[in-house]
């Protein structure tokens, strides 16, 4: 029933427990829940470049909670619970694993360049690499072997990763060439979910332009943060343009940029 429903509270009202580039984390309704708010920063090279572009942080959430919400209806784990209002959405706290994971489809940006490749090629297979986050040292690429030297995952937690990589990278890749869009490549995060003494590894932060690399199989047009990255403009457009075809937005529909605002 509605009224057993914890009442939403105001930003400004909220324990703030963590900012990155493009989101904010408060404290959840519930034990065991926070808030995601997803700002209109756009990032890149370790926020060496950074601008505000209204309306980003609505499409980046919009487009994130369809991508989790398929997730989780196909049975892929995801910390996501659901979308609250237009920037923030209910997920479930996770300890955060420190790393990106890249899974490669396409050769394209740092791939192309530290092997030479034409952008565009289709790699023989998909690639997965990982990255320790790490602002400060530009996120450097690991091997498995820095990984469980440092603790920053066990073995098992290494296979459980890929594994989930794999599945996303299988239903992302097939969802957007429905729709005429050309995966080229994405970053994943995972966490680790207590649930008592349990602990499964499932997917976390988010989904979207901003982390994935988006091409339109028939013009080749980048519909994602390369956009910003390489000074080519339509940002919002470009991610617009993805929501229209995976339905999030109509047609004729703008992206609406009103709602709650990060408060300084």
């Amino acid at each position: 029933m509605d009224f057993l429903k914890p009442r939403y509270t105001p930003m400004n009202r909220r324990r703030r427990i963590y900012e990155g580039k493009a989101k904010v984390l408060y404290e959840g309704p519930e034990p065991g829940t926070l808030i995601q708010h997803f700002k209109d920063d756009a990032t890149a090279f370790n926020a060496k470049k950074h601008e505000v572009i209204d309306g980003k942080g609505v499409l980046t959430n919009r487009i994130s909670e369809y991508l989790f919400q398929h997730l989780n209806d196909i049975g892929v784990p995801t910390h996501f619970i659901r979308r609250l209002n237009m920037r923030e959405q209910l997920i479930r706290e996770v300890e955060m694993i420190p790393l990106e994971i890249m899974v490669r489809n396409v050769a394209a940006g740092s791939l192309a360049k530290r092997l030479g490749l034409e952008e565009g090629t289709q790699l023989p297979r998909s690639i997965i690499e990982f990255y320790y986050k790490n602002d400060a040292l530009d996120d450097p690429m690991v091997s498995e072997e820095h990984v469980t030297a440092f603790g920053w995952a066990t073995p098992q937690e290494i296979d459980d990763i890929m594994a989930l990589a794999i599945r996303v990278n299988d239903f992302l890749s097939g969802l957007f060439l429905g729709v005429g869009i050309r995966l080229v490549d994405f970053k994943m995060e995972a966490g680790r979910l207590w649930e008592g003494d349990m602990m499964r590894i499932v997917v976390a932060d988010e989904l979207s332009p901003d982390s994935c690399r988006l091409w339109d199989i028939k013009s080749q047009d980048k519909l994602d943060k390369d956009r910003f990255r390489r000074d080519l403009g339509g940002l919002i457009e470009a991610y617009s343009e993805v929501a229209r075809r995976l339905g999030i937005l109509g047609e004729n529909e703008r992206v609406q940029t009103s709602g709650p605002r990060l408060v300084q």
